[in-house]
């Protein structure tokens, strides 16, 4: 069975990446001492790990004395939208409203926001009534919202 591409690192090598995105660049010692806080490894293990983050492109290295300084060449928040991306495509079919509801039903995340009903009713001079399932976040202001229950009615949106 072939191996799938996974374009987010493994953890061990995501560890070291978080490490040179908080130094912004370093050598095998500077990293080794961040990652000791959360998984001690050996130099030599860190310097693997580093070296096969340069094969894979995502780090580049200069030589400055005996060693290697490394750099990233990928932004955290890039890295973090791939990451996003292939939880959702994995587990998601590639729906955010469907993590948004699964976040919601854990616990995890505030109810995903309703469709911008409030706005549209705005525009037409009527008044929305919106059932919300899980308990409400109020992000806009609103002429009259009452909240029983675990659900909001919103009588009169005035934008």
């Amino acid at each position: 069975m072939p191996k799938t591409v996974r374009e987010v690192p493994p953890p061990l090598e995501l560890l070291c990446l978080n490490a040179l995105w908080s130094l912004r660049e370093g050598n095998v010692k500077d990293v080794r001492q961040l990652v000791a806080r959360k998984r001690p490894l050996a130099y030599t293990t860190i310097m693997t790990v580093l070296d096969r983050l340069v094969r894979k492109g995502l780090l580049a290295r200069r030589k400055v004395g005996r060693a290697f300084v490394y750099v990233p060449q990928t932004a955290r928040d890039a890295m973090r939208r791939t990451a996003v991306r292939e939880l959702l495509e994995g587990f998601f079919d590639g729906s955010e409203q469907e993590l948004a509801r699964f976040l919601a039903a854990d616990g995890l995340a505030p109810a995903p926001p309703v469709p911008d009903l409030a706005a549209a009713a705005a525009v037409a001079g009527t008044s929305v009534t919106v059932t919300v399932t899980a308990p409400p976040v109020v992000s806009s202001v609103t002429d009259d919202v009452t909240v029983e229950g675990g659900e909001a009615q919103i009588d009169t949106v005035l934008l």
